[in-house]
């Protein structure tokens, strides 16, 4: 039976930014029907499950263009610890995770997820296959990122510190994993899990590993991924050892193009922009993570010259509601522009820019005729969103995510009512504290002797 949403706000995010006001939109299986006045659209579907949509606006769903859902983990910690973090623990904390831990502590990203407004998200992480089922079952549209360096790396290794050699070991074990995840699931749930794989780091990868991530994601006809430009040790680190900066790397052994999606990008030369734009490589802007971290992205500059730009969270938090705002913020202080971009753009970045970066544009991004019903309903009845004259605006400027009141994806809603349906939220919420509180304990027990810099709360 069709769903249609009645007599409500329409920010159909297509081409024209066109927005529909007193209208309906008919949802039948997993595609969006029709979409029009709610008289005619009423009239054509007369026994249709009705949403009162009074009150309420249809926004097309977000897309996280890069995430690591895992390290919700670290909420707290590392968010004022610098890049790359200064605690020198010996191990990573996740290591120290069982697989169930693991996958709770990605279920909580992905109620998160869900309750910002996120139906889309590229997740990055090493060993996906240990917690890909339940973020799979949370009902959200996933591409699942294997992840791997094939660079020989000591314990306490942090990101952007050099490698000097590579193992072909690490490299077939890591071709394996990302090789096992899309035999296992990628196209499942009707093409709702896709899978790509990802070098991880730029320094850590040799160029081998680099050439066989690419022919593996052109084997499978999908993208690829890699952390670039993260910080300027990655960029000292790469002059030094490799004699050229990061982005020039890829170029030199043909890792960039229209599949790459490059997370981050915050310390780019005029010439590195220059190759990700004549490659027509993808961007992906953590504006979030990137403000934390004291710096912003030419983001601008790479948009001129060709690329195409995405949003992501990055660690910690997966509010992309947070993302919309922040990248206004950061691109008009990078501009010294106070007029642009507008909230339509970062709203465009954050929709069709990520549905082209992980070439679905004609499939999700936008609310039209044809294309998948993922959505989120928002509340624009509340003290800070009223007056509605441009919902947008208000919405980002203005927007919490607890205006949500719905989210849905493929036709069916994750969300209803503020009430995540797909995941038993309270249990997740009480079982992700007491792994928290207790993995960073025993954390610091085991290496009492590494500084740490921050009084934890009592188990």
């Amino acid at each position: 039976m069709a769903l249609v949403f009645r007599d409500t706000t329409i920010i159909t995010g297509d081409p024209a930014r066109t927005i529909l006001y007193n209208a309906a939109l008919a949802v039948e299986g997993d595609r969006i029907t029709a979409v029009g006045p709610s008289t005619e659209i009423m009239a054509r579907y007369p026994q249709a499950e009705i949403f009162d949509g009074r009150g309420k606006a249809l926004f097309p769903g977000l897309i996280n263009c890069h995430a690591h859902m895992t390290a919700t983990l670290h909420r707290g910690i590392t968010e004022d610890t610098a890049f790359p973090s200064r605690l020198r623990f010996p191990v990573e904390i996740r290591s120290l995770l069982s697989d169930e831990e693991t996958a709770i502590m990605a279920t909580l990203a992905a109620i998160e997820c869900i309750r910002t407004g996120n139906t889309t998200v590229l997740e990055i992480g090493s060993e996906l296959i240990r917690y890909a089922a339940p973020l799979v079952q949370s009902g959200l549209r996933l591409f699942l990122a294997e992840s791997a360096n094939d660079g020989e790396t000591a314990p306490g290794w942090r990101p952007g510190e050099p490698v000097h050699r590579f193992s072909p070991r690490l490299r077939e074990e890591g071709l394996a994993r990302m090789q096992h995840l899309l035999e296992t699931w990628h196209g499942k749930e009707g093409g709702r899990i896709r899978c790509m794989p990802a070098a991880t780091h730029t320094e850590a990868n040799s160029p081998q590993m680099l050439q066989q991530v690419r022919a593996l994601a052109e084997r499978y006809d999908t993208g690829y991924t890699i952390h670039l430009g993260q910080s300027p040790l990655e960029v000292e680190t790469m002059v030094r050892t490799r004699g050229v900066r990061p982005a020039l790397y890829l170029f030199h052994h043909d890792f960039l193009g229209p599949r790459l999606i490059a997370g981050h990008c915050r310390y780019l030369d005029p010439a590195e922009i220059s190759v990700l734009g004549t490659t027509r490589s993808c961007v992906s802007h953590q504006p979030a993570m990137a403000a934390r971290r004291a710096v912003i992205p030419p983001i601008p500059a790479l948009q001129a010259a060709g690329c195409t730009i995405a949003m992501g969270t990055d660690n910690n938090t997966q509010d992309m509601v947070q993302v919309l705002r922040i990248g206004l913020m950061l691109d008009r202080i990078l501009r010294a522009d106070p007029v642009f971009p507008q909230p339509e753009d970062v709203l465009e970045w954050t929709t069709q820019g990520g549905a082209r970066v992980l070439a679905l544009q004609d499939q999700i991004g936008s609310l039209e005729v044809g294309k998948k019903a993922d959505l989120f309903v928002l509340d624009t009845r509340r003290p800070h969103l009223v007056p509605t004259m441009r919902i947008v605006s208000g919405f980002v400027h203005n927007g919490h995510p607890a205006d949500i009141e719905a989210v849905m994806v493929d036709g069916r809603f994750l969300m209803r009512d503020r009430r995540v349906l797909t995941v038993d939220e309270a249990e997740i919420i009480a079982r992700a504290d007491e792994i928290g509180r207790r993995t960073w304990q025993r954390l610091r027990e085991r290496y009492p002797g590494v500084p740490f810099p921050f009084t934890l709360a009592p188990l």
